[in-house]
């Protein structure tokens, strides 16, 4: 078959690699139809991961068809339609029965980083009962695709982790696509004002067009106090940190106001300074996360019922044969226009 394989930082290349068989009870054998590329895979191609080998397929999302079951699998059969979650779990273990299934001890986010991945024809899904769900009928695919990692991402770990509230002010650094699924999933709770921040005035854009209040680009360096002008000196109550640098989490301790949250998304590959000098006494919250996708059966009913619409970051699309002009594509994102693309396999 067909796969994207990651061959060490910065060297990525399609290539034919056997397709991928039953190994225990609960997998399940899944031929792809669309999925797509994260940030997080860039990451992995910088070497910001390494737990990552070189060898490995990348990706973590996407839909497709179920072609082999383990005997152990219960929930599926051959031919159905299937949602691919970006975390494995067990649902047994401890932390999966904290919710906490990014923390699964024979799971986690373990697709396109300790086990190949999605970014090909075939993949092998563990945990299959608990790591899939069926797609509805009638369901668009590529707004599905939205939900296997940004949209619970940008849920979980920015807008509930950073406990947006009616009412409350939230300043979001990172106007990329997990940026946007964060301020797309902030309007459930209300919030009195959304601030996007960007050093890209077409993703700036695009947030206004999805609902922010308010847009500011940071290249001048004086995002602080613009956010200040903005919440009458106190800063917002929610930072949510969206892109995974020193500067990005810098201005989160720079805008959050005594009392408030800032809620790190980004991934980070270097070291980062918490200047606890300036926010010891100020009642801050800070909080980390990977995403558990316990919010992904709410969030693709929302998605049906057509409460949102994640087809809205979509903005280019490929073949699997295509997929080294798709990471070129989505890696120059300031000059393509990138959000996210869609690949079919």
């Amino acid at each position: 078959m067909k796969a994207l394989v990651y061959s060490g930082p910065g060297l990525k290349a399609l290539k034919e690699r056997p397709k991928p068989e039953i190994q225990a009870p609960g997998d399940a054998i899944v031929r792809m139809v669309k999925t797509t590329i994260c940030g997080t895979d860039l990451h992995i191609l910088k070497g910001d991961v390494a737990t990552c080998a070189p060898g490995r397929i990348l990706g973590h999302e996407g839909v497709g068809v179920i072609a082999s079951v383990g005997q152990g699998v219960t929930a599926f059969r051959p031919g159905d339609r299937v949602l691919i979650s970006c975390i494995s779990a067990c649902g047994k273990c401890d932390y999966c029965r904290r919710g906490m299934y990014s923390h699964c001890t024979t799971g986690g986010w373990i697709l396109g980083n300790e086990i190949d991945g999605t970014q090909a024809e075939y993949v092998r899904i563990p945990h299959a009962d608990t790591s899939l769900y069926p797609v509805p009928d009638g369901a668009d695919e590529e707004a599905l695709v939205m939900l296997s990692d940004i949209l619970p991402t940008g849920f979980e770990c920015g807008v509930l982790n950073g406990k947006v509230a009616p009412g409350s002010t939230v300043a979001i650094i990172g106007s990329g696509p997990i940026g946007l699924a964060a301020l797309l999933t902030a309007q459930f709770y209300s919030p009195a004002e959304i601030v996007m921040i960007d050093l890209d005035d077409n993703r700036l854009d695009v947030a206004r067009r999805f609902g922010a209040t308010q847009t500011i680009n940071s290249a001048d360096g004086k995002v602080s106090g613009k956010v200040k002008a903005l919440t009458g000196g106190q800063g917002v109550d929610t930072a949510i940190e969206a892109v995974g640098i020193p500067a990005t989490f810098l201005i989160c301790q720079e805008i959050v106001a005594p009392g408030g949250v800032i809620a790190n998304v980004g991934v980070h590959g270097a070291k980062v300074d918490l200047h606890l000098e300036r926010l010891w006494s100020q009642n801050i919250t800070i909080t980390t996360r990977l995403v558990d996708t316990v919010t992904t059966p709410m969030l693709l009913r929302t998605v049906q019922s057509k409460k949102i619409d994640p087809t809205r970051l979509i903005t280019h699309r490929f073949t699997l044969d295509e997929i080294i002009d798709a990471y070129d594509t989505f890696g120059r994102a300031a000059d393509t226009r990138a959000l996210k693309v869609i690949i079919a396999t």
